[in-house]
Protein backbone atom coordinates (compact mmCIF):
# COMPACT_ATOMS: atom_id res chain seq x y z
CA UNK A 1 0.00 0.00 0.00
CA UNK A 2 0.83 3.21 -1.19
CA UNK A 3 1.05 6.36 1.44
CA UNK A 4 -0.63 9.02 0.50
CA UNK A 5 2.12 11.60 0.54
CA UNK A 6 4.49 9.40 -1.64
CA UNK A 7 7.70 8.61 -1.52
CA UNK A 8 9.00 12.05 -1.26
CA UNK A 9 7.58 12.38 2.02
CA UNK A 10 8.61 8.67 3.38
CA UNK A 11 12.02 10.01 2.33
CA UNK A 12 11.75 13.13 3.82
CA UNK A 13 10.64 11.08 6.94
CA UNK A 14 13.68 9.43 6.55
CA UNK A 15 16.39 11.95 6.37
CA UNK A 16 14.25 13.33 9.80
CA UNK A 17 14.98 10.65 11.44
CA UNK A 18 18.75 10.62 10.97
CA UNK A 19 18.75 14.10 11.60
CA UNK A 20 17.80 13.83 14.92
CA UNK A 21 19.42 10.45 15.56
CA UNK A 22 22.64 11.99 14.76
CA UNK A 23 23.93 14.43 17.87
CA UNK A 24 24.29 17.97 17.64
CA UNK A 25 27.89 19.34 17.61
CA UNK A 26 27.50 22.78 15.82
CA UNK A 27 28.40 25.20 18.11
CA UNK A 28 30.12 23.12 20.78
CA UNK A 29 33.68 23.16 21.26
CA UNK A 30 35.47 20.21 20.42
CA UNK A 31 37.26 17.74 22.81
CA UNK A 32 40.74 18.13 24.30
CA UNK A 33 43.14 15.95 22.30
CA UNK A 34 45.59 13.78 24.17
CA UNK A 35 48.43 16.08 22.68
CA UNK A 36 49.29 18.85 20.95
CA UNK A 37 47.51 20.35 17.74
CA UNK A 38 49.66 19.28 14.86
CA UNK A 39 47.75 21.28 11.69
CA UNK A 40 44.42 23.42 11.43
CA UNK A 41 45.66 25.54 13.87
CA UNK A 42 42.92 28.37 13.09
CA UNK A 43 39.81 26.45 14.01
CA UNK A 44 37.52 26.00 17.38
CA UNK A 45 39.50 25.34 19.95
CA UNK A 46 38.24 23.29 22.80
CA UNK A 47 36.56 24.98 25.91
CA UNK A 48 39.30 23.62 28.43
CA UNK A 49 42.48 22.70 28.94
CA UNK A 50 43.63 20.66 31.66
CA UNK A 51 45.63 21.55 34.33
CA UNK A 52 45.15 25.32 33.41
CA UNK A 53 42.70 28.21 34.24
CA UNK A 54 40.39 28.82 31.19
CA UNK A 55 39.59 32.66 31.29
CA UNK A 56 37.32 35.40 29.43
CA UNK A 57 38.00 38.72 28.31
CA UNK A 58 36.79 40.30 31.63
CA UNK A 59 39.06 38.11 33.66
CA UNK A 60 42.30 38.76 31.46
CA UNK A 61 41.49 42.40 31.93
CA UNK A 62 41.67 42.44 35.58
CA UNK A 63 44.69 40.17 35.49
CA UNK A 64 46.44 42.89 33.75
CA UNK A 65 45.16 45.66 35.47
CA UNK A 66 46.51 44.15 38.77
CA UNK A 67 49.79 43.71 37.21
CA UNK A 68 52.10 41.02 38.02
CA UNK A 69 50.48 38.32 35.81
CA UNK A 70 53.00 37.91 32.35
CA UNK A 71 51.03 37.96 29.22
CA UNK A 72 52.80 35.89 26.59
CA UNK A 73 51.29 36.16 22.92
CA UNK A 74 52.12 33.01 20.56
CA UNK A 75 51.11 34.43 17.38
CA UNK A 76 53.26 32.99 14.82
CA UNK A 77 55.89 35.28 12.82
CA UNK A 78 54.54 35.32 9.12
CA UNK A 79 57.16 34.10 6.59
CA UNK A 80 58.45 36.19 4.12
CA UNK A 81 56.26 35.22 1.22
CA UNK A 82 58.03 32.55 -1.49
CA UNK A 83 57.01 34.19 -4.60
CA UNK A 84 58.84 37.68 -3.96
CA UNK A 85 62.34 37.78 -5.36
CA UNK A 86 65.11 37.94 -2.57
CA UNK A 87 66.11 41.12 -3.91
CA UNK A 88 63.68 42.40 -2.41
CA UNK A 89 63.65 44.19 1.19
CA UNK A 90 60.36 42.64 3.14
CA UNK A 91 59.81 43.61 6.37
CA UNK A 92 56.63 41.06 8.03
CA UNK A 93 53.51 43.25 8.97
CA UNK A 94 53.27 44.69 12.16
CA UNK A 95 51.07 43.04 15.00
CA UNK A 96 49.51 44.61 17.79
CA UNK A 97 49.06 42.88 21.07
CA UNK A 98 48.13 43.19 24.98
CA UNK A 99 50.40 46.11 26.42
CA UNK A 100 52.77 44.78 28.15
CA UNK A 101 52.66 41.28 26.56
CA UNK A 102 55.47 39.55 26.08
CA UNK A 103 55.28 38.09 22.34
CA UNK A 104 57.14 34.61 21.43
CA UNK A 105 56.20 33.96 18.00
CA UNK A 106 56.36 30.31 16.73
CA UNK A 107 55.99 28.21 20.10
CA UNK A 108 52.32 27.26 19.63
CA UNK A 109 53.25 25.01 16.83
CA UNK A 110 52.63 21.02 17.43
CA UNK A 111 55.66 20.02 17.13
CA UNK A 112 58.29 22.75 17.42
CA UNK A 113 62.20 22.33 16.62
CA UNK A 114 64.90 22.53 19.38
CA UNK A 115 65.58 25.68 19.13
CA UNK A 116 62.72 26.90 19.21
CA UNK A 117 61.69 25.11 22.20
CA UNK A 118 65.00 26.55 23.91
CA UNK A 119 63.59 30.00 22.77
CA UNK A 120 60.47 29.22 24.11
CA UNK A 121 61.63 27.90 27.58
CA UNK A 122 64.39 30.92 27.95
CA UNK A 123 61.19 33.37 26.98
CA UNK A 124 59.15 31.24 30.01
CA UNK A 125 61.92 31.61 32.75
CA UNK A 126 62.12 35.60 31.83
CA UNK A 127 58.23 36.32 32.07
CA UNK A 128 58.16 34.05 35.03
CA UNK A 129 61.41 35.52 36.57
CA UNK A 130 62.06 32.46 37.34
CA UNK A 131 59.62 31.33 39.36
CA UNK A 132 57.56 28.25 38.09
CA UNK A 133 54.50 29.75 40.16
CA UNK A 134 54.59 32.70 38.54
CA UNK A 135 51.03 33.58 36.44
CA UNK A 136 51.57 33.45 33.10
CA UNK A 137 48.44 33.83 30.02
CA UNK A 138 48.81 32.60 26.81
CA UNK A 139 46.89 34.24 24.20
CA UNK A 140 46.87 34.19 20.25
CA UNK A 141 43.41 35.12 19.00
CA UNK A 142 40.01 33.36 18.44
CA UNK A 143 39.90 29.95 16.75
CA UNK A 144 43.47 29.71 17.34
CA UNK A 145 45.23 26.65 18.61
CA UNK A 146 48.14 28.01 19.10
CA UNK A 147 47.81 29.64 22.40
CA UNK A 148 46.35 26.44 22.96
CA UNK A 149 49.28 24.52 22.38
CA UNK A 150 52.01 26.78 23.86
CA UNK A 151 49.80 26.68 27.44
CA UNK A 152 49.97 22.99 27.94
CA UNK A 153 53.20 23.05 26.47
CA UNK A 154 54.14 25.50 29.70
CA UNK A 155 52.22 22.69 32.00
CA UNK A 156 54.62 20.20 31.02
CA UNK A 157 57.51 21.94 31.60
CA UNK A 158 55.59 22.45 35.44
CA UNK A 159 54.58 25.99 35.37
CA UNK A 160 51.77 25.62 37.84
CA UNK A 161 49.89 28.91 36.99
CA UNK A 162 48.97 28.42 33.66
CA UNK A 163 45.98 30.46 32.10
CA UNK A 164 44.88 30.25 28.91
CA UNK A 165 42.78 33.37 27.20
CA UNK A 166 41.09 31.73 23.99
CA UNK A 167 39.20 34.73 22.80
CA UNK A 168 42.81 36.13 22.47
CA UNK A 169 43.31 39.93 21.03
CA UNK A 170 40.24 39.35 18.88
CA UNK A 171 38.04 39.26 22.59
CA UNK A 172 40.35 42.00 24.22
CA UNK A 173 40.01 44.98 20.54
CA UNK A 174 36.10 43.70 21.09
CA UNK A 175 36.08 44.97 24.14
CA UNK A 176 37.38 48.16 23.59
CA UNK A 177 40.53 47.67 25.16
CA UNK A 178 44.28 49.25 24.15
CA UNK A 179 46.34 47.21 21.81
CA UNK A 180 50.06 48.49 20.95
CA UNK A 181 53.00 47.14 18.24
CA UNK A 182 54.08 43.91 19.64
CA UNK A 183 58.02 43.52 19.83
CA UNK A 184 59.61 39.94 19.52
CA UNK A 185 60.41 38.76 22.91
CA UNK A 186 64.01 37.99 23.69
Amino acid sequence: MRHPHGTAWTFGLGVLAWILAVPCTYGQAPQEPEGYRLKDYRAATPATLEGATVIDTGEAEALWRKGGAAFIDVLPQPERPANLPHRILWHPPSHESIPGAMWLPNVGFGEIAPETEAYFRNGLAVASHGASSHVLVFFCQRDCWMSWNAAKRALSYRYSAVYWYPEGTDGWKAAGLPLEKAEKGP
